[in-house]
């Protein structure tokens, strides 16, 4: 019987992992009840590779293992197995999960990524590799909205894969753009990768949302970079679009303003609003249009207007007349206020002796009251004096002025970001023809609006103005919407979503379950301490600790999934960042980017399966495969730049959150 690669690779990785256990076991003095955790460890890794469900194989191991550390004591497992369930039910954080899913499920059944895919790849006609840029960034802003790495791949292998082999390009280029772009959902946020990693390791969902973004679009880029590379080197991996593919269809009432002779929109419009025009062409069709040729730069106008006023105006530093506890506060004289108070001078009690009539001590005669300061001390005192006066006197208007100013300078950020945006407008007035007028309008009913709902949730988290919770619940109303805005919303479509919702919801809280019963085994056991002193005993500097569980993390990536890796392995790397002081949000971070490596490292790499599925006989899982190892070698780049510039996402949970 042939055996396919896939298992041969399988029954190796268990075959190593049994060949360690067992080495790991001889080569012990004494195997103690931690070395018995690093077995249950293995057994689960070999179990969840033959194909056992991952959170019963979780809850399984752990309740054997737990009655084995509790010395056959049933009572204290099921406890145990309570208190987990209890423990994940009472996690708030977790409710976010649902809501964001029925998000996703909701914005996929409105079929909008059909009409942004075109749009795009119309709009990036003349960028090199056009078709797959389109691709990518269709795939991350719709798996932004979405969150679905199997939804998005199969979507994409549906609608780009055929579009991109009719135009020529390579099969593994154009299978490593679908499959590389479907798991940007991973790490953008609204990421459930992210929420599950919060909950575990105790770090706040919101500022791994902020650290998350930056580094999400860095591995756009990156991959987008890559295409349009290829596209320069090798043309023939990505041919350009024809001209009868670039062409856009005008509307019939527009179609009469192209024989003015005005090939800008802007001007034609204009011109056919005065004089003479054509007749059969509408004036409220040609206002239309000049409002809708005018929308990018009022938006950009109040945008900047709003945002400028925003970061000029100084706001005063609010005082409150608050005394500090054990503080005394000067009363005026003549007080009569309560309290106890000094005895008059006349009564009776210690008092100074009388200074007059030689009674008591005196200074001697010529003193002249005691110890005097030399000649030419007070005439030298009395200029600093002055030049000490004559100083504060001139700081006095200036500190007052820079106190009671209402206005700064803007700040360098804000102007590159208005030179940026307002370049980008001012191109597009500048070529704006019908063509691309009629293009503007199909990114208007397809792209802006899944965008003004992603910026909508991921502001309101980022900026503080809602939990998690509150903008996934947001989120799920405006999805709700936009598919009734797009006549999709059905019974069936309802029904579909929430059943499919309460489906991942289920199976990530039962993986939150055996994880937490796992954790409590293994630690139990005293695994989790075995290994630490193994880790400190290697005497690792911060870099290699950091080098060696990226590698580990990378590694496991083949044979598990991600939701795997953060609920099993997670719990052990986290009690050691404490003793390298690593960050756990900067750690966070570095494992978005890597667990992407779970859905596109072979031979398990899921995202290949999803696009299998649904691509062409000819299209074997080989070409898949290949296609996909460049942008793993994106995704090791992209590593690395975040581990050498970390303020890649620190800054902005800095900015927000300091």
């Amino acid at each position: 019987m042939k055996i396919r690669k896939e298992l041969w690779f399988g029954l190796s990785f268990m075959a190593v992992v049994f060949v360690l256990i067992g080495t790991m076991l001889v080569s012990v003095d004494t195997i103690t009840n931690g070395h018995i955790g690093l077995v249950m460890l293995s057994l689960v890794v070999v179990a969840i590779m033959l194909g056992f469900p991952t959170a019963f194989t979780l809850m399984g191991m752990g309740m054997i293992f737990t009655w084995l550390a509790y010395d056959r004591d049933i009572t204290k497992t099921l406890d145990l197995m309570v208190q987990s369930a209890y423990k994940t039910m009472a996690n708030d954080v977790l409710i976010a999960i649902p809501l964001f899913v029925f998000m996703g499920y909701l914005v996929e059944r409105a079929n909008l990524i059909q009409s942004l895919f075109k749009s795009l790849h119309l709009a990036m006609a003349r960028v090199p590799g056009s078709l797959a840029v389109a691709t990518l960034v269709t795939c991350a802003i719709f798996a932004t909205a979405t969150g679905i790495v199997g939804a998005v791949v199969t979507l994409m292998g549906l609608l780009a894969l055929p579009a991109m082999l009719r135009a020529g390009y390579s099969v593994p280029l154009a299978a490593g753009a679908i499959t590389a772009g479907g798991c940007l959902g991973i790490l953008i946020p609204p990421s459930v990768l992210l929420i599950v990693y919060g909950a575990t390791a105790g770090v706040s969902v919101v500022q791994l949302y902020a650290g998350a973004l930056f580094p999400g679009l860095m591995l756009t880029a990156l991959y987008v970079g890559y295409v349009i590379l290829v596209a320069k080197l090798k043309p023939a991996w990505a041919p350009p679009l024809s001209a009868e593919e670039r062409r856009v269809t005008l509307p019939p009432l527009t179609q009469p303003l192209t024989t003015t002779g005005a090939a800008h929109a802007g001007l034609g419009l204009l011109h056919a609003l005065k004089g003479k025009r054509n007749a059969q062409v509408p004036t409220a069709h040609i206002l239309r249009q000049l409002g809708i040729v005018v929308m990018p730069g009022l938006l950009f106008l109040i945008l900047a207007l709003t945002s400028y006023r925003a970061v000029t105006t100084v706001h005063p530093d609010e005082i409150y007349d608050i005394q500090q506890i054990g503080a005394t506060a000067s009363e005026p004289s003549g007080s009569d206020s309560g309290g106890l108070a000094e005895p008059p001078a006349d009564s009776g009690g210690l008092q100074e002796p009388p200074s007059g009539d030689g009674a008591g001590l005196a200074e001697p005669p010529g003193a002249s009251g005691g110890i005097a300061e030399p000649p030419g001390a007070a005439r030298a005192e009395a200029p600093a004096a002055a030049s000490t006066q004559l100083a504060q006197s001139t700081q006095a208007p200036a500190n007052g002025a820079s106190a009671g100013a209402t206005s700064q300078p803007a700040p360098t950020w804000w102007w590159v970001v208005f030179s940026i945006f307002g370049s980008l407008t001012a191109l597009f007035y500048l070529f704006l023809s019908y063509a691309r007028l009629e293009i503007f309008k199909m990114l208007l009913t397809s792209f802006f609006p899944l965008m003004l709902m992603i910026l909508a949730v991921l502001g309101s988290i980022v900026m503080g103005l809602a939990t998690p919770t509150e903008a996934a619940a947001m989120g799920a109303l405006g999805g709700f919407l936009l598919a009734l805005a797009y006549r999709r919303l059905t019974m069936d479509v309802v029904k579909e979503s929430v059943f499919l919702t309460a489906k991942t919801s289920a199976m990530v809280c039962w993986l939150f379950v055996g994880s937490a019963i796992f954790s409590a085994a293994f630690a139990l056991l005293g695994g989790q301490a075995l290994v630490e002193q193994w880790v400190l005993s290697m005497d690792l500097t911060k870099t290699q600790f950091l080098i060696m569980s990226q590698v580990i993390i990378f590694l496991l990536g083949w044979p598990l999934e991600w939701t795997e890796i953060i609920v099993i392995f997670m719990p052990i790397f986290i009690p050691l960042l404490v003793h390298f002081d690593v960050d756990p949000l900067f750690f966070g971070l570095l494992v978005a980017l890597n667990l992407q490596t779970a859905f596109l490292s072979p031979p398990v790499a899921m995202s290949a399966f999803y696009l299998k599925g649904v691509a062409p006989p000819h299209v074997t899982l080989n070409q898949i495969f290949v296609g996909m190892l460049p942008f793993m070698g994106i995704q090791i780049l992209a590593i690395v730049l975040l581990y050498m510039w970390p303020q890649i996402g620190l800054w902005l949970p800095q900015l927000l959150y300091k």
